[in-house]
């Protein structure tokens, strides 16, 4: 790890101890707000679009899934998104005001503290900091998602500058490009819930067809777009729903298909249950072969969205499909038979 990042470290670890009750945060991004902080900026337009900024990167959240049931994707893949990234961070001046309050407290001791001064060519009142490159590009430096996955440490390299209309240097892992924010984007989409229409309702019945099907206004694609505005780099994820899984939370159990997976058609799937369709195959469904007793069986929904992305470049391609499912309690009853 560099010595540049490494005294951010205690601050990251002591958010975690101390804010164990909630979020904590990484170190401050660019655009403003108080050093050492990462900034979390929502702001709605006339029309109505949110967009939130994180970590120096904006989320446009407009055309995600919304409702009380709403949840994020798990990758079917060993697949996750970037748990750390560069992004543009200072200008000359901010990197600046941030560093030598450093260096003058002297925490970091003299010879350390004179390598950087050197590095950045701090007594250069005129091109110290590249400030004669002001307006012509940013020091980048690390964040961190604030959920701190699994290799959330990963982005130690230090501060590095990078002109504007020039990519990041090849050799810097999730430094961002549209690839890497499609990939932040997919953290950030959420699907709506999973929780199945079943007929009969209230209860179903031991060797009944039981139909199951979702709603297909709620199962449509969702997106979310993340971009960086000022090096004009963006990108956008977009979730469409494939197919829904059903485990009916028995061994005693058929399911219909008999794969368990019933595949999107016409923008629904499942198809409703309809008078007169009592002992009819459901194309989406299941048929408990014992009762339920005094309890429930869990059955669990899951439906399957693939994942796809466009570059605002042009760029493009798929990511690993995400997955989001429920359990539901589901009564079986034993069909009353009356002898006469």
């Amino acid at each position: 790890m560099s010595r540049g990042n490494y005294l951010l470290v205690p601050a990251v670890l002591a958010a975690l101890i101390l804010g164990a009750g909630g979020p904590a945060h990484a170190e401050k991004g660019f655009g403003g707000g108080t050093d050492g902080q990462t900034e979390q900026r929502a702001d709605t337009s006339d029309d109505g679009t949110v967009s939130v900024t994180v970590g120096g990167v904006v989320f446009d959240r407009s055309k995600n899934g919304g409702g009380d049931s709403v949840g994020a994707l798990t990758s079917s893949t060993s697949w996750s998104p970037p748990p750390c990234w560069y992004a543009p961070k200072y200008t000359p001046e901010q990197l600046q005001k941030y560093l030598e309050p450093i260096w003058e407290a002297g925490s970091t001791g003299y010879e350390w503290d004179a390598d950087q001064r050197e590095k950045y060519n701090a007594d250069d009142e005129k091109k110290g900091f590249n400030k004669d490159k002001s307006g012509k590009g940013y020091w980048w430096g690390s964040y961190v998602d604030k959920s701190y996955p699994p290799g959330w440490d990963s982005c130690d390299e230090d501060y590095f500058w990078v002109d504007l209309g020039d990519p990041p240097p090849a050799d810097i892992e999730n430094a961002v490009t549209p690839e890497v924010l499609a990939g932040l984007a997919y953290a950030e989409i959420r699907v709506p819930g999973t929780e199945v229409t079943l007929a009969p309702a209230e209860a179903t019945k031991v060797n009944l067809p039981t139909w199951a099907w979702l709603d297909g206004a709620e199962f449509k694609p969702v997106s979310v777009t993340a971009s960086v505005p000022e090096i004009d780099v963006e990108a956008t994820a977009t979730a469409e729903p494939v197919s829904l899984r059903i485990e009916p939370g028995t061994p005693d159990a058929e399911v219909y298909p008999a794969s368990g997976v019933c595949e999107i058609k016409d923008g629904r799937i499942g198809e409703p249950y309809a008078k007169g369709k009592a002992n009819d195959t459901p194309p989406c469904g299941v048929k408990y072969l014992r009762s339920s007793g005094d309890g429930t069986f869990p059955l669990r929904a899951t439906v399957t969205w693939e994942i796809h992305w466009t570059g605002g470049d042009g760029a493009g391609g798929d990511l690993p499909d995400g997955t989001f499912g429920a359990t539901q309690d589901v009564v079986v009853q034993e069909i009353q038979a009356v002898n006469r």
